[in-house]
Order: structure tokens, then C-alpha cells, then sequence
């Protein structure tokens, strides 16, 4: 049976869920675990538990157990573009898993989110993976056309970008005059 994301969780467990964001927030995955483990074995299955559950395999770049999670969510919450961001980041880096299949998941949900930025950004990071430099520069000025300040404050210190960065000398696509042309 499919968890209903619109069931309230009740106050302790709300209080547990809150409490494994804020040791994950402050970096300590192991005290995060233990509060998520003292949630109710029927709300352990619930969005809000399976986010932040996402969030505590992502941290401990246990990317098997991200991809379940984050393959529960796109399922639970297909409205949500964070959803399929989380499952292709996760699913670049889980066993098996690659940028083409990460790409594949963003191509799809692209069209879904047209005022989400990160979509357009990722897939430009991975086009510069693949050495899809015209690709990549494409889905950057995508992504940028939706939130410029957050893409180019995103864009400075992705390493992921750094393959289409050196195709241009070392130059950057602000760095020309004609970017958003």
C-alpha cells in the first residue's frame, strides 16, 4: 500500500524529524539516524521521513540507499521538481548508475518544471561531462534565462562544468558578449 503524503505525522515524530534536520545540519549523520530510527514504524515510510532520509544517505554518499529513496519520492511526489533532481543526482552515483541515465531522468522531467532552474543547470553539467560543450552551453543559457543570479553563483565553483570551461580557453559563456542572445 502506497503511503498517503497528505497524513499528519503525529507531534513526536514530528519533533524526531525536525531534530535528524538539524544534526544533519550541524553534519552529524549518526545522530540524524537515531532520531530517524525513533519515528513510528508506520510513518517511516512517509515523504517528509523519506526526504530526509534521502538526505542522510546523500550525506553519507550512500548513493544505493539515495536512489531507493529518491525513487520512492519521484513516485509519492511526481509534482515536486526537487523529486527527480535528487533521483538523477542519485542515480548518477549509485552502483551501476551513470551521467547518461542521470541525463535521461532530467531530459524527462525538464519539460514538467519550466520555471526550475536547477533542471536546465544539471543538465548542462552533465552535457560538459560528456563533452556535449554545445549542449551544455545551450541548457546553461536555459537555466540562466530562468534565475541568472542563482546559475552563474552555481556555475562558479561546479566542477562538473569545468570540461566546457576549458573548450573555450578557460572562458566562461558570461564572458561573452553575445550570452544571452
Amino acid at each position: 500500500m502506497k503511503p498517503d503524503p497528505k497524513k499528519q505525522l503525529s507531534y513526536d515524530d514530528i519533533r524526531h524529524l525536525r531534530e535528524a534536520e538539524g544534526w544533519l545540519e550541524l553534519g552529524d549523520a549518526d545522530s540524524a539516524g537515531q532520531e530517524l530510527a525513533a519515528i513510528t514504524p508506520g510513518d517511516q515510510t512517509h515523504p517528509s521521513v523519506l526526504q530526509v532520509r534521502y538526505a542522510l544517505y546523500a550525506k553519507r554518499k550512500e548513493w544505493d540507499m539515495a536512489n531507493e529513496m529518491a525513487e520512492e519520492l519521484a513516485s509519492l511526489l511526481p509534482d515536486l521538481a526537487v523529486s527527480w533532481i535528487n533521483l538523477a543526482y542519485a542515480t548518477r552515483r549509485k552502483s551501476g548508475g551513470n551521467i547518461p541515465k542521470a541525463k535521461e531522468i532530467l531530459l524527462a522531467a525538464e519539460p514538467l518544471f519550466p520555471t526550475e532552474c536547477v533542471i536546465p543547470f544539471n543538465l548542462a553539467c552533465y552535457c560538459s561531462q560528456l563533452q556535449e560543450f554545445e549542449q551544455a552551453e545551450r541548457w546553461l543559457k536555459k537555466a540562466a534565462a530562468i534565475n541568472d543570479k542563482a546559475v552563474r553563483k552555481m556555475a562558479v565553483d561546479d566542477p562538473d562544468l569545468k570540461p566546457l570551461w576549458d573548450s573555450r580557453g578557460g572562458m566562461t559563456i558570461w564572458e561573452k558578449d553575445d550570452f544571452l542572445e
